[in-house]
């Protein structure tokens, strides 16, 4: 079985809810079509006993990478895609981006196990309408598939103050970040200026303005914010 089809796992959905080709059921209400994109076998088979059994939701297609998604966005031009965040191949925000520059009018669900603030906001901002964690309930993911279906924007309470948070926060400048990572990794003032080729008074300052902008009152609450946010990516 050699080919792209044989890369791709496609599932077109024969249940109750949406078994003919067209977008409306026997009933006339609108059937929403959706792409499931997750590396996890398990994720995706669970996914798909959920969801088509449920009326009015038919799972269209199911892809194990974001490149495979964007195969199949492209070929079955679904309602919604319901993507995890963190893929081996390409990023889930990369996806977002993809589909958007495609001028693809599929609409985004994030579904995944990472709630960095940095995650959280760099979805939205690619793109998504709506972003779930994996421990969500079946009722929630059902309820989020049809709010984003219909243009409306589905958060969990808790993720979207976070985000209203980060985003009313001031950007850190480049050169900030390269301090607050130097930060992190335990560095004083004259060790950031020696590395970065500033003078020790520059590096002082940089690091003042950073703890105000994270209104963290010392260095290592500002590194123990710059992680739990995910401004910072701890090493290997």
């Amino acid at each position: 079985m050699a080919g792209t089809h044989s890369k791709l796992l496609l599932y077109f959905s024969a249940s109750r809810a949406c078994k003919r080709p067209e977008k409306v059921t026997v009933t006339g209400k609108e059937c929403i079509r959706v792409l499931v994109v997750d590396d996890h076998p398990v994720v995706r088979r669970g996914l798909h006993s959920m969801l088509d059994g449920e009326s009015g939701i038919s799972v269209v297609g199911m892809a194990s990478s974001g490149r495979e998604g964007l195969e199949l966005a492209e070929k079955l031009n679904p309602d919604v895609v319901l993507l995890d965040l963190r893929m081996p191949d390409m990023g889930g925000v990369e996806v977002i981006h993809a589909l958007r520059a495609a001028h693809r009018e599929s609409r985004v669900l994030v579904l995944t196990n990472y709630q960095l603030d940095e995650d959280i906001s760099n979805a939205i901002e690619a793109g998504a309408l709506g972003y779930l964690l994996k421990s969500a309930s079946q009722e929630e993911v059902i309820e989020a598939i049809r709010a984003v279906h219909q243009g409306k924007r589905r958060i969990p309470a808790a993720l979207a103050m976070r985000l209203a948070e980060h985003m009313g926060r001031t950007a850190l400048s480049s050169r900030e970040q390269e301090v607050l990572a130097l930060v992190v990794d335990g560095l004083t003032n004259k060790e950031i200026a020696q590395a970065l080729g500033i003078s020790d008074i520059t590096a002082r300052n940089h690091v003042i303005s950073l703890l105000s902008k994270l209104n963290a009152k010392d260095r290592t609450e500002a590194a123990t914010i710059a992680l739990r946010r995910g401004l910072v990516k701890m090493k290997e």
